[in-house]
């Protein structure tokens, strides 16, 4: 006999492992906003199937409160276990980028929100766990308190604390900068041909005058241990490249965590990936990500 399990939203039952399959985007998407790596997510969501197979499902009310439940204390957890590792990181710590080749259509991409962007993920490493949960799952997941507090095992008061610190953290660091798709590509794909041809003068018309520069080596390539800041400088880097590698370094445009980005690969090894923040016909952020371990699910150059 089946085992099945109730739905309260539609008042049918359903397969437990076709109820965990159709969830599973959105608890992947819980998990990685917080633990910011696939690898991390997608063991996390393993050990949420574990758990839910071997949970007794008469007595489950409500399938997707339990599985974000669990999916949220496990990642929690994960969070805090690797709070050590995260300490003694070297260089800056950037999410592990979640790559789509870009066709220029919006309905040939998954589509991701802003929140998962790589800025956003960078402003939320600095949350404490519980934080971090608790601003994801209240702001994202448009998550009532009542379950928030569940899911935590906190008051309700107390969650009200963590998500208002929280959203104060945020609200102070994060980007405030909206540019349509179009202006966008437009300022990459200037950029990209600038840089391609190792042209500083040209590179420098694309970025504003304080835009920041930050990188991540995770110590096993070279990359900054500070942020870098200017026009000049940001484009000197970009030259160098071109310089050391003459007729070696090739740009592809991607979606990088929804986002239109850079993949830049020398004599056909992908090299980093590339997040930028655009304002004004300006970029005035650039992430790259160099960190061969999170740039292995890249597909090589074509």
């Amino acid at each position: 006999m089946t085992d099945t399990t109730t739905d309260t939203t539609t008042g049918t039952t359903a397969d437990p492992a076709a109820t965990f399959a159709a969830l599973r985007p959105r608890l992947f998407a819980i998990a990685y906003r917080m633990l910011g790596t696939r690898a991390d997510a997608e063991d996390v969501v393993q050990d949420t199937w574990l758990r839910w197979h071997g949970s007794d499902h008469a007595v489950v009310r409500n399938a997707e409160a339990w599985l974000v439940t669990a999916t949220t204390r496990l990642a929690i957890d994960r969070l805090r276990s690797r709070q050590s590792e995260r300490e003694a990181y070297i260089g800056w710590w950037l999410p592990e980028p979640l790559v789509e080749a870009d066709h220029h259509t919006p309905e040939s991409a998954a589509e991701l929100a802003s929140d998962v962007s790589v800025a956003m993920l960078w402003v939320l490493e600095r949350l404490a766990p519980e934080e971090r949960a608790a601003f994801l799952m209240r702001q994202v997941f448009d998550q009532d308190y009542a379950d928030l507090a569940a899911t935590l095992g906190k008051s309700e008061a107390a969650c009200r604390q963590l998500v208002h610190r929280a959203q104060e953290r945020v609200r102070q660091e994060q980007p405030r900068f909206v540019v349509s798709r179009d202006v966008h590509r437009e300022v990459l794909t200037g950029f990209i041909q600038a840089a391609a041809g190792g042209d500083r003068a040209a590179m420098k018309t694309f970025l504003a005058g304080d835009v920041q520069f930050v990188s991540d080596g995770g110590g096993k390539v070279p990359s900054f241990g500070r942020i870098l800041q200017g026009a000049a400088r940001i484009a000197g880097l970009f030259w160098w490249l071109e310089s050391q590698f003459p007729g070696q370094v090739t740009y592809r445009l991607a979606r990088i965590n929804g986002a239109l980005g850079l993949l830049r690969y020398v004599n056909g090894a992908i090299e980093s990936a590339q997040s930028f923040i655009v304002d004004g016909g300006k970029i005035v952020a650039v992430y790259v990500v160099r960190n061969p371990d999170k740039l292995a699910g890249i597909p090589p150059l074509d």
